[in-house]
């Protein structure tokens, strides 16, 4: 059932990523060193063996037992940032797999924002989520870098999302 939960939420946070995201400007400069940003439509990157999956949504919108459950405050000014790892395995829809994941965060005028993450194992699913505060109208960049298990190359990627708080 817990699975269950998460699987529906990370596939709302999916859809909900991309309502806001028709109206982004992705040519804005960004403040630190990396790969472009990802267009605001993208919630995924391919690697090749892996796929890296993204999302960020108001902590709001998460129902209230979820939240509580993983120990999220639920407010229009927070950020929930979900991160998984998919090992591409052929006849499946690949499998998660853990790693170490990194992320780091700023807006748009630089100022970096504390955002850690913390990993969660449900059964053979794994996933990386923090939350981080925002301001109304603030549009964050998450630079994301990801070492699956076992392997050695990172995996990066860079995308931003705006919030709104009123």
């Amino acid at each position: 059932m817990k699975m269950h939960k998460l699987r529906v939420l990370l596939t709302t946070m999916a859809a909900l990523a991309l309502l806001p995201a028709c109206q982004q400007d992705t040519s804005v400069q960004t403040f630190n060193q990396g790969p472009a940003a990802e267009p605001p439509e993208v919630a995924s990157k391919d690697f090749g063996d892996h796929v890296l999956h993204f999302s960020s949504i108001p902590t709001s919108q998460l129902e209230a037992d979820v939240a509580r459950q993983y120990n999220i405050s639920r407010s229009k000014s927070r950020a929930l940032l979900t991160v998984s790892i998919i090992r591409k395995e052929e006849g499946t829809p690949g499998v998660s797999v853990p790693g170490e994941v990194t992320v780091s965060a700023n807006n748009l005028t630089g100022q970096i924002k504390n955002l850690s993450l913390r990993q969660i194992q449900e059964g053979e699913a794994y996933y990386y989520i923090g939350d981080v505060a925002v301001a109304n109208n603030e549009t964050l960049v998450f630079n994301i870098d990801a070492i699956p298990e076992n392997e050695t190359d990172s995996l990066s990627v860079r995308f931003m999302r705006q919030f709104y708080t009123n």
